[in-house]
């Protein structure tokens, strides 16, 4: 639920569970992913504006990551099919990365969203996932939209459109 739903009271039992944020940025660290800090529960993330901002990452160490959970070499395999089978089935963003994939694509994915600070300002829409190519290829990609003006809408939009012109590249023939 919290992947699929985006439940960020789950995303809190799940730091609870594992150590805390600190010990969740130490195993991501472990498997040689440098560019990453996670030091903010959801719950610490609500408290200000300034607080989101501890837990950063950059679009190439997701993708890293996201690779390396691709090939198997982050979760054992229950649990790597149990993560990969939820993203899959994930209902949330279906207007960002798989918007304008064809039909039936298979996308694993987990989007991400900030809220407004009262100058309107939206600290971050994201998407991040693993597509399938017809021809049984698979490519990871990361797409950050970070302290944006434009509406919600606007920022999905650039996300599927980005999305959509990697997939066209990596099928033109």
């Amino acid at each position: 639920y919290t992947v699929s739903k985006s439940d960020n009271n789950g995303c809190d039992i799940l730091f609870r569970l594992l150590g805390g944020p600190k010990e969740v940025d130490r195993y991501i660290k472990s498997l040689g992913i440098s560019e990453v800090n996670i030091a903010a529960t959801e719950e610490e993330m609500h408290s200000g504006w300034e607080v989101q901002f501890w837990n950063w990452t950059t679009p190439l160490a997701t993708v890293e990551l996201l690779e390396k959970f691709r090939t198997g070499d982050v979760l054992p395999m229950p649990y790597h099919d149990f993560l990969w089978k939820t993203m899959v089935e994930t209902s949330t963003g279906a207007n960002k990365i798989k918007a304008l994939l064809p039909e039936g694509t298979i996308v694993a994915h987990k989007t991400g969203s900030s809220f407004r600070n009262d100058e309107g300002i939206k600290a971050a829409e994201n998407d991040i996932a693993v597509v399938q190519l017809p021809d049984g290829r698979y490519y990871s990609l990361a797409i950050f939209v970070s302290d944006s003006k434009e509406s919600d809408e606007t920022n999905c939009r650039i996300i599927a459109e980005i999305s959509k012109a990697i997939y066209d590249h990596l099928t033109k023939k």
